[in-house]
């Protein structure tokens, strides 16, 4: 018998400390552009852990809510460039995304 291989297998990527499931990892044409590799590993692991960046404090308390209750999960953040980045986990936690404000 023969084992079935996965057309697309998705990695998994394990974020110490992460409050939630950031599920499959998107980023928008824009946000690949200005952002260097290891920011988006920065930028994640904060988001994960529960750092939402520099949004503002309704944001804040929302997104600390949906941490209990569900919803969606939105943080602020700019690149060394000093160009503003959102971090975006969808309410059903199937997908994170990057971009860039305009492509919002």
């Amino acid at each position: 018998m023969e084992a079935k291989k996965e057309n697309n297998p998705m990695p998994t990527i394990i974020i110490a400390g992460a409050k939630f499931e950031i599920g499959r990892l998107y980023s928008t044409q824009g946000a690949r552009d200005v952002m260097q590799q290891f920011e988006l590993v920065t930028l994640l692991q904060q988001h994960a852990q529960g750092d939402w960046g520099n949004c503002c404090e309704e944001d804040w308390n929302r997104n600390d809510e949906a941490l209990l209750y569900g919803g969606r999960i939105l943080s602020v953040y700019f690149t060394q460039g000093g160009e503003k980045i959102w971090l975006i986990t969808e309410a059903d936690r199937s997908m994170t995304t990057f971009l860039l404000p305009s492509e919002y």
